[in-house]
């Protein structure tokens, strides 16, 4: 997700209720799938805000999708590539996470791939679906129109910790990786180098940590400087973020850093008596100094408030 400021909702609400519509270009995913790695291509984002990265793997026996876009129209657009990379072999359509722009176009696969998720992304999608519909009609009408008619769209398999897909040539192994960015986060990994991680990053961007309390706050920042650690472990030599441009593993460091940055800042507030609120304007500040280039600051202070709020014990 990459959206404007948000306010958080209230019980039974959609999270980020009473949401700004944001200036910004439709969120229309557009182009030709481009290579970054044998047998892997993406359609790049263009940095155009709720559009994903969209990743095609290309084996001998079989296709994968990585994301779809939000709404019919993107996910017809990523099938037709899709259709015409696996040349009448079967096609396969995972998710990295359930938010909108990353698997709302979903529906439009059914019949015509096997879908999969990792079970705790099917789960938060049945929990949360409906709500982030509604959040999503409220940031502007480009983006209603997108997902005025979304069918929310069930797996055909629902896995447990982690899955591996033989394309024939191309060896695809998809993790459940959550709770970090959502409670249902998955990383896909292509041949032991090439890795896809959803919002777990972003390329140059202040990470979304969609910390909406009480109507959603499954974020886990204490585990997801975990997983990104497990992560850089991993030495992929191609990194595919959920937004921005493909990268290496310089990316990962850097996100990982950041996160750790505002955990220890907010820990030390909160020691010191601050307030949730004065310990996010507080971050902010030091934030967006320190990574001056990064988009989308208007996430620091939820990252900071979540944080805040969290366990020290829980890292």
């Amino acid at each position: 997700m990459s959206i404007a400021e948000t306010s958080p909702g209230t019980a039974g609400a959609s999270p980020g209720s009473e949401v700004p519509e944001q200036a910004a270009p439709p969120p229309v995913v557009r182009g030709e799938p481009a290579e970054v790695a044998d047998g892997v291509l993406v359609i790049p984002d263009g940095r155009v805000p709720l559009v994903p990265n969209v990743g095609f793997v290309v084996g001998d026996h079989a296709v994968l999708v990585i994301d779809t876009g939000v709404g019919r129209r993107n996910g017809a657009y990523v099938l037709e590539h899709a259709r015409r990379l696996a040349g009448g072999r079967p096609v396969f359509l995972t998710t990295t996470h359930f938010h909108p722009e990353h698997g709302f176009g979903a529906q439009v696969f059914k019949g015509g791939a096997t879908i999969i998720y990792n079970r705790p992304q099917r789960d938060e999608l049945h929990r949360k679906g409906t709500a982030y519909i509604e959040m999503f009609k409220g940031l502007g009408p480009d983006i209603a129109a997108e997902i005025a008619d979304v069918e929310l769209t069930d797996p055909d398999v629902a896995y447990d910790g982690q899955a591996e897909l033989d394309l024939g040539g191309h060896r695809a192994v998809l993790r459940s990786s959550g709770p970090a960015h959502t409670a249902g986060d998955q990383t896909i990994l292509v041949d032991g180098r090439v890795l896809f991680g959803g919002d777990l990053f972003e390329t140059r961007m202040f990470p979304i940590v969609p910390y909406f309390p009480p109507a959603d706050t499954d974020v886990d920042g204490n585990r997801w400087i975990t997983v990104l650690d497990q992560l850089i472990a991993l030495d992929p030599a191609v990194v595919v973020p959920g937004h921005g441009e493909v990268t290496d593993v310089s990316l990962i460091r850097d996100v990982r850093d950041y996160l750790d940055y505002v955990r220890s800042e907010a820990r030390r507030l909160r020691a010191s008596g601050a307030s949730a609120d004065d310990a996010a304007a507080a971050i902010e500040q030091g934030a967006r100094a320190r990574w001056d280039t990064w988009a989308n600051p208007e996430w620091i202070g939820y990252a900071a408030r979540a944080f805040h709020q969290a366990s020290p014990s829980a890292a």
